[in-house]
């Protein structure tokens, strides 16, 4: 994945751990906007979370943030 989609995974899983606690969920749709104007960047971080990692749709914003912070190590 791009720096850029790491930082804004990491981003986004912060804000939704603070709005709605540690055990919200949420899919790999939440990094982007309604409109769909980078298919390229979507099917990035779709295919890290399904054919990489092998996700549910749905899973804890804490685990995809600490997923996501071990691999830019």
């Amino acid at each position: 994945m791009t720096p850029e989609l790491k930082q804004r995974i990491i981003l986004v899983c912060n804000k939704k751990i603070e709005s709605k606690g540690s055990t919200v969920g949420l899919s790999f749709y939440a990094f982007f906007k309604n409109k769909n104007d980078d298919p390229q960047e979507l099917m990035e971080a779709a295919t890290w979370w399904i054919e990489t990692h092998r996700l549910d749709h749905f899973e804890k914003a804490m685990k995809i943030r600490d997923m996501v912070l071990a691999e830019a190590t």
